[in-house]
């Protein structure tokens, strides 16, 4: 499709699905779900109310028309590949990271439990906050509240830590006590709640009701594939954000011990990424080719649930899937590689059938220049000391190292050409890092 057509379309198809949305934005369409019986992060913390069997009729058109329908949506054109017949998931969405294209989607708007895929919301609110190096001693009102069965990096009271670490056990072990940690250095969890609802209208996610910043289950806490999605391609556009989502493994802070003699000491212990696409570990999941990120998720209530982000030739998808009802190991990571694996030999011979919108503000950035800005969230501009990135392709010289398919470099964050958005234009991800081999 020649390049002003395809615009025409797109500029069409984004007003349709404005005027669709504002005839869903009902007090009955924007409310959630009832509360949850018995909300859990183990399967041993007991049962809990499942979702609804079936999505509903009528969903969000943010982004297009046809992703507030239910089932599944794809326009294949000739010698474009079939969907996998084997998915199982929920809700699902294959989407360009860079352009925004939606490839194809499964009840995308579909208001379900988010889990700890939430963590992108709440690093993306809160990275910007405090530089790697701050420092912060925990006191054992900054853990109140972490929920039973929770996910934990293994943070000690009377300890101090930096954001840095803090950060590595949010994105590697999906600590909720690092998460809560973190919201009590933002002013508490209701302010650190009342901050991810703020920023998550920001991006037009508007499927999301936030009232656990960690995901752990919780009354009409819900989000979706589509909202999913957009924090992560948000969370992409900064440096640490690619940086934590996308190491493998890391060192983290011990506890401090006293010997004998009085002489005290503290060694690290290793943590790896639970994310098994990233870090494989398991016989029936390898490493995905070009994975670089993002994050992964479980509870009783949400099942699992991921988001991840890969590149293979130059093109840059995101793929998120929501509580597969196959009750297998790592099925969750198995549809997300089928996914991925289409979507790369899809991408131009589709037709999208949506888009994601970009958030509110690009829409009405000033058409000056915007300052130079470093990619960072509050980031000093060194590495990760002791993180060790994804791995991918061999490069050139066969050098080892870091090589993040989302682009931890040493430059700039490509800005906005002309400084205001056009709904025609790409929103660019970072210049893409060429992975070299695992280590």
């Amino acid at each position: 499709m020649p390049a002003p057509q395809k615009a025409v379309r797109r500029s069409l198809l984004v007003t349709s699905a404005a005027l669709t949305a504002l005839a869903l934005l009902t007090p009955t369409a924007l409310a959630a779900p009832g509360p949850t019986a018995n909300p859990s992060a183990s399967p041993s913390a007991g049962p809990s109310a499942s979702p609804s069997a079936t999505p509903p009729a009528s969903m969000s058109a943010v982004g297009g028309a046809r992703l507030g329908k239910p089932g599944t949506q794809v326009d294949l054109a000739g010698g474009a590949p079939v969907l996998p017949k084997d998915l199982t998931a929920r809700s699902w969405i294959v989407a360009d990271a860079e352009s925004g294209d939606v490839l194809a989607a499964h009840n995308a708007h579909w208001r379900l439990a988010p889990a700890s895929t939430l963590k992108m919301l709440f690093a993306d609110t809160l990275l910007p906050k405090w530089p790697k190096t701050t420092e912060h001693k925990v006191v054992p009102s900054d853990l109140a509240g972490v929920g039973a069965g929770s996910s934990m990096v293994g943070i000690k009271e009377e300890e101090t830590y930096t954001v840095h670490d803090l950060w590595l056990g949010v994105f590697l072990r999906s600590g909720n006590d690092a998460v809560h940690v973190l919201s009590a250095m933002n002013g508490g969890v209701d302010k650190t709640v009342e901050d991810m609802n703020e920023h998550a209208e920001e991006l037009q996610a508007l499927d999301t009701t936030v009232v656990s910043p960690d995901g752990y289950d919780a009354p009409r806490q819900v989000s979706s594939a589509y909202d999913l999605t957009l924090f992560a391609r948000s969370g992409l556009q900064k440096k640490d954000f690619r940086e934590y989502a996308s190491t493998v493994r890391a060192k983290f802070p011990g506890e401090t011990k006293k010997d004998k003699k009085g002489k005290t000491s503290r060694e690290s212990f290793e943590i790896q990424n639970t994310n098994r696409l990233l870090s494989g570990g398991d016989s029936d999941v390898s490493v995905y080719p070009g994975i670089a990120g993002v994050k992964n998720g479980y509870t009783t209530n949400a099942g699992y649930t991921f988001t991840g982000v890969a590149e293979q030739g130059g093109k840059v998808l995101l793929v998120t899937v929501m509580n597969p009802e196959k009750d297998e190991h790592n099925e969750v990571y198995k549809e997300t590689a089928r996914l991925f694996d289409w979507g790369f030999k899809a991408a131009g011979k589709v037709e999208p059938v949506g888009e994601l919108v970009p958030p509110r503000s690009a829409a009405q950035a000033s058409p000056r220049p915007a300052p130079a800005a470093s990619g960072e969230a509050g980031g000093t501009g060194k590495g990760a000391a002791g993180a060790k990135p994804v791995a991918g392709a061999p490069a050139a010289d066969g050098s080892s190292g870091v090589g993040v398919a989302a682009g931890i470099t040493a430059g700039l964050l490509v800005l906005l050409a002309g400084g205001a958005f056009l709904i025609n234009r790409k929103w660019p991800l970072p210049d893409l890092v060429r992975r070299r081999t695992r280590p």
